[in-house]
């Protein structure tokens, strides 16, 4: 049987996700709605103390349930109204090689989002921009110049309709 050119290390051990109660996903929703709500309304909303509430928070951090409180920023009012997703195949797929390649694209400025993805694509870069210019110079010098990368296709946001709930 032939060498794989291109062997996988094994990844991360699956997971079993934290069990939510009601009170769990209630607090989880409401704080996606509104992450500045106080711990006094989260817990009137919720319909338990705010004891209760404080406690219950800080466990859905400890158990990573909630990550982070996030600001939804309008990209067009600070400077960057163009959006893009740019479709990124890779030559190889060497563990190292596309762990890094992923984890250098989170940290270019203007990424948004860098998602490592199955199908005919390696990866998803949404990006955001300040002219076509701009846009075109950042794939050029980023993406496409990139040893590994064999293929580059850019497509523009004209709008989304991406929406902060829980499935």
């Amino acid at each position: 049987m032939p060498k794989d050119p291109h062997p996988l290390t094994p990844g991360p051990a699956p997971h079993t996700p934290p069990v939510l109660d009601e009170v769990d996903r209630a607090l989880v929703s409401a704080l996606v709605a509104d992450g500045r709500i106080s711990n006094a309304a989260l817990a009137r909303q919720v319909g338990i103390a705010e004891s209760t509430c404080v406690g219950r928070v800080r466990s859905l951090r400890e158990r990573g349930v909630i990550t982070g409180i996030h600001a939804s920023v309008d990209l067009a009012r600070l400077g960057r109204p163009l959006q893009a997703v740019v479709a990124i195949r890779l030559g190889g797929h060497d563990r190292e090689q596309v762990d890094a390649f992923g984890e250098e694209m989170a940290e270019l400025p203007g990424v948004l989002s860098a998602l490592n993805i199955s199908g005919s694509d390696d990866f998803l870069v949404h990006l955001s921009a300040e002219s076509p210019d701009q846009l075109r110079d950042f794939v050029l010098d980023n993406i496409s110049s990139r040893p590994g990368v064999s293929h580059v296709q850019t497509s523009l946001i004209f709008r989304s309709h991406a929406r902060p709930t829980l499935p």
